[in-house]
């Protein structure tokens, strides 16, 4: 019986172009990570970063099945080191699995390590605890409910909006748990603002800015969910836009300022721009047109695929298209019932994608999936997509980006294995380092 160490081992032999560090960084990412007691945090009154929940879940557990990891709080990110591979420095977002075959333990010697099939593959570091998380607002929030920072600090993740008015199972993206997971943080009695009041999150930025005296932080993202009405009495682009307008205001220049959203139309575009947005994320899920029909009938139905790709476009004569960069979310393309039942035709399929916007200057960028167990794909995949999707699609990925002549996108920090701090895909440890 093929052992999980057995797979990796196999594809990095497979694809030795592959960094073998993202091998393993897109299998935690696919199937999480289990954590000892000693591998657990003190949440906000330790010395490591907690893990904040700033959008999804990403865990393959619901919080109360995750036990003592639901009331000591797992790392935000780790970052692997060493070991049998010799793993370049590299950070992985968490995503909590307690019966995955990798696991974060004190080998009996007071060193963290990160443990396959029983045995030690890397060292394992956790993020400190900074200190503008040790602040809290004059309304005894803390900065890391209100502007979370991840990929090991470089960018503040500010949820405006906690929920998603794409609602219920004939609008909710079929991989998505952003609306659960507001229902799970709330029913535990923790503190999941809906909607972050303007005043909170510049209060929030000025904690951080006063002491991320090392510059860590260089970009934040306003997100949240779609919506389809108004919130605060306002539409997408002035409910987001607005706080991109006091933000910049306040700090001019400070960080990059980035956006996720739907795919607007251009007038809408135009306005985040003037609020001082400069990197627009229209993000087009998954490339297949029946897969974006099934997978995401909200967007579909007051949308639609080929309007969401045409004003993804259009946002580029706004935005420049190095500065558009939409993302999908890798492995849903294989998902059951619907998917593509081969790797080769999921990897043709969504390079087709790529090279459509590639050969236009926009650059994608994705998110590899993780199966959150109260959505339908999860429910369905508790395992994911294969990994060699994973790595041939990074394989796929740097060959459609040279043939286009293009570099990695601005906003994501430093790319190449070693070097890389973007911590829920493998793409930027994939590409040449600078």
């Amino acid at each position: 019986m093929q052992t999980r160490t057995d797979l990796i081992e196999d594809l990095m032999g497979r694809f030795p172009h592959i960094p073998r560090e993202a091998v393993i960084k897109e299998d935690l990412l696919r199937g999480g990570m289990a954590f000892d007691d000693s591998a657990l945090t003190d949440n906000e009154g330790g010395e490591v970063k907690p893990k904040s929940y700033f959008i999804f879940s990403f865990d393959h557990r619901t919080l109360p099945e995750l036990g003592s990891a639901a009331l000591r709080r797992p790392p935000e990110e780790i970052v692997l080191t060493g070991g049998p591979y010799e793993l370049r420095r590299t950070v992985v977002s968490v995503r909590v699995n307690p019966d995955s075959p990798y696991r974060v333990k004190d080998g009996g010697d007071g060193v963290l390590r990160l443990y396959l099939d029983d045995r030690p593959i890397a060292d394992v570091g956790l993020p400190p605890m900074p200190e503008y998380y040790r602040h809290t607002l004059g309304n005894g929030k803390s900065v890391m409910e209100v502007a979370p920072t991840i990929q090991w600090g470089y960018l503040i993740y500010l949820t405006v909006f906690r929920v998603c008015q794409y609602f219920g199972a004939k609008e909710e993206c079929q991989y998505c748990d952003i609306n659960h997971n507001w229902r799970q943080h709330k029913a535990a009695g923790r503190p999941y603002t809906g909607v972050k009041p303007v005043d909170e999150v510049l209060e929030a930025m000025e904690i951080i800015d006063r002491y991320d005296t090392v510059g860590a932080s260089h970009a934040y993202t306003l997100t949240g969910g779609s919506i389809t009405s108004k919130v605060d009495g306002l539409a997408e682009a002035d409910f987001y836009g607005r706080y991109a307008k006091a933000i910049e205001e306040r700090f001019p220049g400070r960080w990059i300022g980035k956006v996720v959203a739907q795919a607007l139309p251009k007038a809408d575009v135009q306005r985040f721009h003037d609020y001082g947005i400069r990197i627009y994320h229209p993000n087009y899920e998954v490339w297949d047109k029946r897969l974006f029909e099934l997978h995401c009938p909200g967007k579909e139905r007051y949308v639609g695929r080929e309007e969401w790709h045409r004003r993804i476009l259009d946002s580029a004569e706004i935005f420049g298209p190095r500065n558009v960069i939409p993302n999908f979310v890798a492995g849903i393309e294989m998902a059951e019932p619907y998917g593509f039942r081969t790797v080769d035709e999921a990897i043709q399929s969504t390079t087709e994608g790529l090279q459509y916007f590639m050969s236009r200057g926009i650059t994608p960028r994705f998110t590899t999936w993780c199966p959150e167990p109260t959505t339908p794909l999860g429910r369905m995949n508790p395992a994911g997509a294969p990994l060699e999707y994973h790595i041939r699609l990074l394989e796929a990925y740097r060959a459609t980006m040279e043939a286009n002549g293009l570099t990695s996108p601005p906003g994501y920090g430093p790319p190449g294995a070693g070097n890389a701090v973007f911590s829920v895909s493998s793409f930027m440890d994939t590409l040449p380092a600078n």
